[in-house]
């Protein structure tokens, strides 16, 4: 089989957990090659995600890697497995690579927190309040394309409401909670949707208030999901080039912190709520 042209975000996260893991033990790419019975180029394709490699194989390596950690090895194991049909297929070649990656990643995730700071939470946004962010891009895209991420926007929160729906806390400052996007009515009923879907079991927001003062990473969002294991959380950025993915130990440790300070900042769920009703009132 052919090596992949674009794999998924999933597929990377992949190939380097392995990568992580030969250099780590010291291993060269050459002695894997022959560990496994395949070429070096090979390698390299498992590495970059562009190649999947067997359960068997990674067992092999992770042996030889002395990597005791089964519980970690399982999530891997699960990694290789062939991506099932999903409902987000459907965008394929009509939205970039990276708005999928993202809802496959939030798919995927055992638990989700966001940071906003300029709108609600996208997991819980209404659609006229998504249309009037889409409607805002520059350069501007066609009704068409503002109606496709709409409809994949909406698609997201399934994650929310599916049959073992996943965890989510939204923070989200005061300052996001008084943009109107859309206009008064719009943000009025953005945020009776948002005060609703915070009564769900799995959801909670948490409001930081603007006399709380600064706070870290001011002015961008944040989207952290955790993995089956905390070794295969990712923290997912917005760029002007399309979203940014990061693992690294040193990466996870800093927006863990970030977040920790944010639980530790923001008002109760119970107090966000009525915080929420008392800026609709001023509608």
């Amino acid at each position: 089989m052919p090596p992949r042209t674009t794999p998924t975000q999933r597929q990377r996260r992949l190939g380097a957990e392995i990568k992580k893991m030969r250099t780590e033990a010291g291993l060269t790419a050459e002695y894997v090659a022959g560990l496994l019975g395949i070429d070096r180029g090979k390698v390299s394709n498992i590495e970059s995600g562009t190649r999947n490699i067997s359960p068997d194989r990674l067992r092999t390596l992770a042996k030889h890697c002395a990597c005791p950690d089964e519980r970690y090895l399982s999530a891997l194991i699960e990694l290789t497995e062939p991506p099932q049909p999903r409902w987000w297929d459907e965008y394929r070649g009509k939205l970039s690579s990276g708005l999928l990656d993202i809802v496959e990643l939030e798919w995927h995730s055992t638990r989700i927190q966001t940071i906003q700071t300029v709108h609600v939470p996208g997991l819980l946004q209404t659609e006229d309040y998504a249309r009037s962010i889409f409607a805002a891009v520059l350069p501007a895209l066609s009704r068409l394309e503002i109606e496709l991420r709409v409809a994949h926007r909406m698609g997201r929160q399934r994650v929310l409401t599916r049959e073992q729906p996943v965890g989510y806390v939204g923070y989200v400052h005061e300052a996001a909670l008084r943009m109107l996007f859309g206009g008064r009515d719009a943000t009025r009923e953005q945020l009776k949707a948002l005060i609703e879907a915070s009564e769900r079991p799995n959801v909670r927001v948490r409001v930081l208030p603007v006399d709380r003062g600064s706070f870290p990473g001011a002015g961008h969002a944040l989207l952290y999901a955790e993995g089956p294991v905390p070794q295969l959380d990712t923290v997912q950025l917005d760029s002007a080039h399309g979203p940014e993915f990061m693992h690294t130990e040193l990466q996870l440790a800093r927006y863990r912190a970030h977040l920790d300070w944010m639980d530790d900042a923001c008002l109760s769920p119970k107090a966000s709520q009525d915080f929420i009703h008392s800026i609709i009132r001023s509608l």
